[in-house]
């Protein structure tokens, strides 16, 4: 039996960076370089400008695609399951180190088991809502997230 990996391919590429590149979540790492005065209100607006652009693309997908009425719901599950998840702070250098080794290893793992649970939501929403479309409105949606993938709108490495 010869696996297709392609659609898994595709799914992991529309969950990881159409949307959930777009409003990266929070501001950046806490105690990392540039912390200090004025950088929360700078991360507030970075956030706030992140989530004028996610809606804007988001608007002009939606408009791409010709929704029926009858897709307008799986359309919002899937807006709203794209929305960056709320995290909590992440630790500051300085409480990192004040961990032991293991601690630290368990610190790490605890926030990946985050981000991969919200992927799991992103993959699944994803699939969910790719699955109401109609062959042409899955061409538009593909069309649509791969440009979004080649001008940059990447997450990177997490």
């Amino acid at each position: 039996m010869k696996v297709n990996f392609k659609p898994v391919l595709l799914a992991t590429v529309l969950a990881t960076s159409a949307f959930a590149a777009l409003a990266q979540s929070g501001p950046g790492h806490a105690g990392g370089q540039g912390a200090g005065a004025g950088t929360h209100q700078a991360d507030g607006e970075r956030h706030a400008h992140r989530q004028d652009r996610m809606a804007k693309r988001a608007a002009d997908l939606k408009a791409s695609l010709k929704l029926s009425a009858e897709q307008e719901s799986n359309w919002n599950a899937f807006v709203a399951a794209m929305k960056p998840p709320v995290h909590a702070s992440r630790p500051t250098r300085e409480d990192m180190a004040k961990l032991t080794t293991l601690e630290r290893l368990d610190q790490m793992n605890a926030l990946r088991k985050q981000r991969n649970a919200a992927f799991e939501q992103r993959d699944a929403a994803t699939r969910a809502f790719y699955g109401s479309l109609s062959a042409e409105q899955k061409k538009v949606f593909d069309e649509g997230t791969a440009r979004m993938h080649r001008h940059g709108h990447h997450r990177g490495h997490g």
